[in-house]
């Protein structure tokens, strides 16, 4: 099959292939010629149709996303549900999340994302600073955005920066995370070096990490842009 492509150069070394999104990606150095890049496409074939299969059953999911009443949500590890309160107000209490009645699927998403934020806010930035106490770091400062590709970030002034979307992980995930920004502000790379501080304090990091990649593949599956 004919296998439409996005090429992009750069100072690498290798020929690489990312699928996102039903779209095909080459990364290449720029001294690789176009016999080349399509020689090692064609290599690629069958796994390239393959990842384009799953790819597009992703997106097709995401595009297919909607919230409503009675849906069940993520909150630290836990599914809760989303039920229609009177009143006005919204927010997040013992029995799930709760918001006005009669809201269209888009007006639930947003009001959804903006309760996660606050309890995104509260209880990440409460975590920074009692593993922070643990591991004798404090940031210069905590603060939470709306990244879809990266948990968390750490600056050279030492602000860390984490996804709102952190929330829905269970509480050793977010953990992990918050320790792994927190050795950022010593070690700003993935050094073996690092890897070593954050395995002092958190053993199991491995498998934290590993539940990561579970909670990243039902995100990939849902559409939280606004």
């Amino acid at each position: 099959m004919d296998i439409d492509y996005i090429l992009k150069r750069s100072n690498r070394k290798t020929i690489a292939i990312h699928i996102r999104d039903g779209l095909v990606e080459v990364r290449a150095p720029h001294k690789a010629s176009i016999e080349s890049i399509e020689r090692f496409i064609r290599l690629k074939e069958k796994w390239i149709e393959q990842k384009l299969v799953f790819s597009v059953a992703r997106l097709e999911k995401r595009e297919r996303f909607e919230l409503r009443y009675g849906d069940y949500l993520l909150y630290r590890g836990e599914d809760y549900p989303i039920r229609a309160h009177d009143g006005g107000s919204m927010g997040f209490d013992d029995d799930g999340f709760y918001i006005p009645p009669n809201l269209s699927p888009k007006q639930i998403k947003d009001a959804v994302v903006k309760i996660y934020k606050v309890l995104a806010k509260r209880d990440i930035t409460g975590r920074v600073y009692e593993i922070g106490d643990f591991v004798s770091l404090k940031p210069s400062a905590v603060k939470i955005n709306s990244a879809k590709s990266r948990w968390g970030s750490c600056s050279a002034r030492g602000s860390l920066n984490f996804s709102w979307l952190l929330i829905m992980a269970d509480d050793e995930v977010i953990d992990y995370i918050v320790l792994h920004e927190l050795m950022h502000m010593v070690e700003m790379n993935h050094s073996a070096h690092f890897w070593t501080k954050v395995k002092l304090y958190m053993p199991d990091y491995e498998v934290r990490k590993a539940r990561l990649k579970v909670l990243q593949k039902r995100l990939s599956e849902e559409d939280w842009t606004l």
